[in-house]
């Protein structure tokens, strides 16, 4: 029976399931027309914000009409029915040995790689492969392997503790400072011991956009190999800078041209263009990837290999993926990213110019840079305030503490992605300009409400 007994030509908003409110949280008894629950649920999320003005997240929220169709065409398609969807799966691989060229193995046929939900998905088999891999190599020797630990910047996405919590690995935190604004090395023999799975090194940290030196972190652990015999690998977690890299800073020496550097993991639905949720990781050999994480799938008569922490998953991101390396080719993926990097550099250049503002870094890296209030501006705003006050405007642009050692600093940061031109940019920044103008000229102090965080690692 449907809950709407008049004629579905009667008007949209007298309709019952309109005129009495949706239930929110008992599925209801009888059913509705599609045209009301389509309706209501756009209602409902009228009340989101628009993801073109959300710069706080790295995920994309624009692709061409051609996309569209690729994507409405194809979503019904299960990645893990390799049997089913050979061409599709053939396609992931396709596509895989292309980040592989473009990390620069050193042979992409003795490469090994896969697709994901997201990079953090990637993330956590490359961790995977590295526990399990030491794991393998202490049982060999006859030494305890109960014990595994994990050296990362403090500045580390949160996918990474979760991984270190999830899998019973300990987390070493190689605090950033002032003086080390990334995990550069430093130190790093007062972290690592025989227990050590591996360094994350990080392209792209989450809080501020700047990479971390991939070649220096190598260097210390090639001189701690020396002085000490121990062999420790490197997961780079290229989330972001895995996709901008290769197109804007292609003599930058942190990829697979580092034998140092055994995995590297990407997230496609970042830089690499694709709607949400997409990731990829590929590992330099496939003998980094210890053979029992994988399973063997056959297709077409043949075999494929499979590895991923999610089962069923959608194969329309991979068909994206696909076409966005056909579409954009390497000049076009150089193009968007290096508009992306000067929008993030003139909007840097402005508010830098700003007497309110010192900057932490200027998108020089990825399309991402990070500000905080110099010393004794004012004291009657905050960051938070200004957050505040762009919001009403339509912007996100979020407010938070740094790290530990650091969380006596708060940055605001902006992520410019394909989307972001330069007209939007200078909308941003004359609202900024203006929003700063307001603060700056109050006789008194905001009302001290709590900090409220916009944005979550």
């Amino acid at each position: 029976m449907n809950d709407e007994t008049i004629s579905p030509a009667a008007p949209l908003f007298t309709r019952p399931t309109e005129a009495k409110g949706a239930p929110r949280h008992v599925i209801p008894q009888n059913e509705s027309l599609p045209a009301t629950a389509k309706q209501i649920v756009e209602d409902e999320t009228i009340l989101d914000g628009n993801a073109r003005l959300n710069l706080a997240t790295f995920v994309s929220t624009w692709m061409d009409d051609e996309a569209k169709d690729v994507y409405t065409s194809s979503f019904d398609k299960n990645m893990i029915d390799k049997d089913e969807y050979p061409q599709t799966a053939a396609i992931e691989d396709n596509c895989w040995r292309m980040l592989a060229n473009l990390w620069n193995s050193p042979d992409a046929g003795h490469s090994i790689g896969t697709s994901t939900i997201g990079s953090s998905e990637a993330c956590m088999l490359g961790g995977l492969a590295f526990k399990r891999r030491w794991q393998q190599l202490r049982r060999a020797q006859g030494k305890d392997a109960s014990t595994p630990n994990l050296v990362m910047s403090s500045a580390v996405q949160v996918c990474w503790e979760k991984f270190c919590n999830y899998f019973d690995v300990e987390p070493r935190f190689v605090p950033i400072t002032e003086e080390h604004k990334t995990l550069d090395g430093h130190d790093l023999e007062k972290y690592v011991d025989e227990n050590t799975i591996g360094v994350v090194a990080i392209m792209g940290v989450t809080y501020t956009g700047m990479y971390e030196p991939v070649a220096q972190i190598a260097a210390a652990l090639d001189a701690i190999q020396e002085r000490t015999g121990l062999d420790i690998p490197i997961h780079v977690d290229g989330a972001s800078g895995g996709m901008i890299a290769p197109f804007l800073q292609p003599d930058l020496v942190w990829d697979f041209r580092l034998e140092r550097v055994h995995s590297i993991s990407t997230s496609g639905h970042k830089y690499g263009l694709v709607y949400p949720g997409l990731g990829w990781v590929v590992w330099r050999e496939a003998r980094w990837l210890p053979e029992d994480l994988v399973f063997q799938v056959s297709y077409l008569g043949g075999e494929m290999p499979t590895f991923a922490l999610n089962f069923s998953r959608p194969g329309a991101q991979v068909l994206l993926q696909y076409y966005l390396f056909l579409r954009l080719g390497f000049e076009g993926y150089r193009a968007v990213q290096q508009e992306s990097q000067d929008v993030a550099k003139y909007l840097a250049a402005g508010i830098g110019a700003l007497d309110a503002f010192e900057l932490w870094n200027d998108g020089s890296d990825i399309p991402v840079f990070a500000w905080r209030l110099k010393k004794g501006h004012t004291d009657n705003w905050t960051l938070y305030d200004l957050q505040d006050r762009l919001r009403m405007r339509g912007w996100l642009v979020p407010a938070y503490p740094m790290p530990d050692d650091l969380t006596d600093i708060t940055v605001q940061r902006i992520v410019v992605r394909n989307g972001l031109s330069m007209d939007l940019a200078q909308s941003l920044l004359a609202d900024i300009q203006r929003e700063v103008t307001y603060l700056d000229g109050l006789q008194s102090p905001m009302p001290t409400a709590a900090a409220n965080s916009a944005f979550h690692h």
